[in-house]
């Protein structure tokens, strides 16, 4: 299960709030890989490896909002946190 999945059923209220920010958070994290892989100093790999951390926090502490609110069940909190 995607977060794209996940969020596309969330409220419309939340389009340009938690599902925005959950997707952009989720996307950064092999962007960042990426872009790190693609620098030439490990300096550079290593700071974007941990911007790509930062991300994954990110959407670790977002779902965890989106369960306390009720836009998310425990269940698949729990699957979510798991690909993690």
């Amino acid at each position: 299960m995607s977060i794209y999945e996940i969020t596309k059923n969330f409220p419309e209220s939340e389009k340009y709030g938690l599902s925005s920010q959950l997707q952009r958070a989720v996307v950064s994290i092999p962007s960042n890989i990426a872009e790190g892989s693609g620098r030439g100093t490990k300096k550079d790999f290593s700071h974007f490896m941990n911007q790509a951390r930062g991300s994954l926090y990110e959407v670790i502490t977002q779902l965890e909002i989106c369960s306390e609110i009720g836009l998310i069940n425990k269940e698949k909190l729990d699957v979510l946190e798991e690909k993690c």
